[in-house]
């Protein structure tokens, strides 16, 4: 019997900003480079590239970069779901599947994210439920440091390499 108890995740933060501005800062070429990557490239349909501040749409593609990496390490995927208010999906490391929901409660907002299809993996350096977690609970953690208070906490210096090797 599988036990898939390790193919998924959920993490949950809470923001002192409206839903839009998280939707932006997930959705946008410009939104997400502030909290979580180096570079990002979305590219339409047709393989045009979106300007910074244009919305991200479902069945577009994506190239993105690190702080802490060269270029080689690149993540590529798609954009399965993004409805322009709330709500995105995209694939992610190893074929899993990244959703986002964001909404208001108590007079803050909330980001759930969800990564599920994770592939079951021994070895727990190269486990990508177990660094999948760790990396998503720093980047969300940055996401409320930039939008609260405007200081992100990432690594910059290529030559200091990313604090998740």
């Amino acid at each position: 019997m599988i036990d898939n108890k390790f193919t998924s995740f959920k993490i949950v933060g809470d923001f002192n900003t409206d839903v839009r501005s998280l939707y932006e800062a997930w959705a946008t070429t410009a939104g997400i480079e502030k909290w979580f990557l180096r570079k990002a490239n979305f590219y339409t349909v047709p393989r045009r590239t979106r300007e910074p501040e244009e919305f991200i749409m479902t069945e577009d593609t994506y190239e993105w970069y690190w702080h802490g990496y060269d270029d080689t390490a690149v993540e590529k995927g798609s954009v399965l779901e993004a409805n322009g208010t709330d709500s995105l999906k995209f694939t992610f490391s190893g074929g899993s599947i990244v959703s986002i929901y964001i909404y208001s409660r108590n007079g803050v907002s909330i980001v759930e994210l969800t990564q599920t299809n994770i592939p079951e993996e021994a070895d727990l350096s190269k486990n990508l439920y177990v660094q999948c977690q760790i990396g998503w609970t720093f980047y969300l953690a940055n996401l409320k440091s930039v939008i609260e208070g405007g200081i992100d906490l990432r690594n910059k210096r290529l030559e200091l390499g990313s604090s998740f090797k």
